[in-house]
């Protein structure tokens, strides 16, 4: 027996044949090739992020805080004032700041736009009623509504050291002042209006009935312990700050129960202040985490665009090596199987079908494609059966992959009966 003829040793028939690997496996390093970048800028932003918290973390601690040394801090004014016998507390919840309010004290609200407006407008009640003088660091025109009815915010202008202008004895005796930030606009209301730009004062004292007063700073930064040396700052703010024996500072918090609108503090809440818990919610985030959401939206929407896949002609290439045609035929075959592409296999099915059918009836390739030439032709070589054939070259794609292999099979005997008829 030549070995030619040698039979060859069947294999086990409960050998299990291994699974092919396919064209559209994705190994581990094309992943990493197709994330390294968005990996890479997230690493990158987290890092930045990092490092500019750890950087600041020391210069916004303690803002405006009286116990606070930091450069925006301000123990140094707190001491002046203790000097002076002026005594200072520091409250951090509104039941407190409502409860200090006196004919002898002056309240110190150092972020009145934190507060909710429920909570500005529990404020005013409480220190309308006294002969105590509030004052207010840059309050926006949403919190004047509330805390100094009839004044309105204008735009806001550079911190630089202005003359008083008015005729305010502490502002005069102050002289030059670091002052801008928000400016006001008293709309004829009993007040003085000092240290202007433009014509609008960004320090303002009103005279209320009962002889409270309520002064608006537009900008807190000769508060600040770099600051307070420079110019008539330490000045201007010993008067505002000294004119009642007690001084409460009231530093608002996010964790005050009062911002949720319940509890004790919401007692003589009417029922048309219900309105305005709903926003309470937003009025709490912080501007910057607004942005700062914005931003990541933009940014991943131009992260979607990069990466988004683009389909464009189809690149003929040179295989570098020759391919069996059984081998493209069954690669191909499972492709299609796995995008579940039946319209296009069935359509590929019959498009090479009407070319082979229309070389044995005498009929162009160019009109192989249109049913009112091939089918005729093939009713006068097979004699008529229209609406199977019409069915069959030209129908709809198969629901299914049973119906699929049916139609390559009725393909196969029209043309197997061709050739033999």
């Amino acid at each position: 027996m030549t070995a030619d003829t040698a039979p060859t040793k069947p294999s086990s028939p409960s050998a299990e044949p291994a699974a092919p690997s396919t064209s559209t496996s994705v190994t581990a390093r094309q992943v990493w090739l197709r994330t390294r970048g968005v990996l890479l800028a997230v690493l990158l932003l987290v890092v930045t992020a990092i490092a500019l918290a750890a950087t600041r973390s020391g210069e916004q601690h303690g803002r405006l805080d009286p116990r606070s040394a930091d450069r925006y801090g301000s123990r140094a004014v707190a001491e002046l004032l203790k000097d002076e016998g002026i005594s200072v507390r520091v409250v951090t919840t509104l039941r407190d700041a409502t409860a200090a309010t006196g004919p002898d004290t002056t309240l110190l609200v150092t972020a009145p736009n934190l507060l909710t407006s429920h909570q500005q407008e529990s404020l005013h009640a409480a220190t309308a009623g006294t002969t105590g003088r509030t004052v207010l660091l840059g309050p926006a025109s949403a919190s004047l509504r509330r805390l100094a009815p009839g004044v309105d915010a204008r735009s806001s202008v550079p911190v630089v050291a202005r003359p008083a202008a008015c005729a305010l004895p502490e502002a005069r005796r102050a002289r030059s002042v670091e002052t801008g930030g928000v400016r006001y606009d008293a709309n004829g209301l009993d007040a003085d209006a000092c240290y202007p730009t433009a014509g609008l004062p960004s320090v303002l004292l009103l005279r209320q009935p009962a002889a409270a007063e309520t002064v608006l700073l537009g900008s807190p930064d000769f508060l600040y312990n770099e600051r307070l040396a420079h110019q008539g700052n330490a000045s201007l703010a010993l008067q505002l700050l000294s004119s009642r024996s007690h001084l409460v500072w009231y530093l608002p918090s996010l964790t005050d129960p009062s911002a949720a609108g319940g509890g004790a503090d919401d007692e003589s809440t009417s029922p048309g202040d219900a309105s305005d818990e709903g926003s309470s919610f937003l009025e709490l985030i912080p501007s910057g985490w607004l942005w700062g959401t914005l931003q990541l939206a933009v940014a991943a929407g131009l992260a979607a665009i990069w990466r988004a896949r683009r389909l464009g002609p189809l690149v003929v290439e040179s295989l570098p090596v020759a391919i069996r045609a059984s081998e493209s035929t069954e690669g191909r075959a499972r492709l299609s199987r796995k995008a579940n592409a039946r319209d296009r296999a069935a359509a590929s099915l019959r498009h090479a079908a009407r070319i082979r059918l229309a070389s044995r009836v005498g009929v162009s390739p160019h009109e192989a494609h249109s049913s009112s030439v091939l089918l005729p032709a093939l009713s006068a070589r097979l004699g008529p059966a229209p609406n199977s054939r019409q069915s069959l070259l030209f129908g709809p794609a198969p629901s299914d992959d049973r119906a699929l292999v049916l139609l390559a099979d009725q393909l196969d005997s029209l043309e197997r009966e061709v050739r033999t008829s």
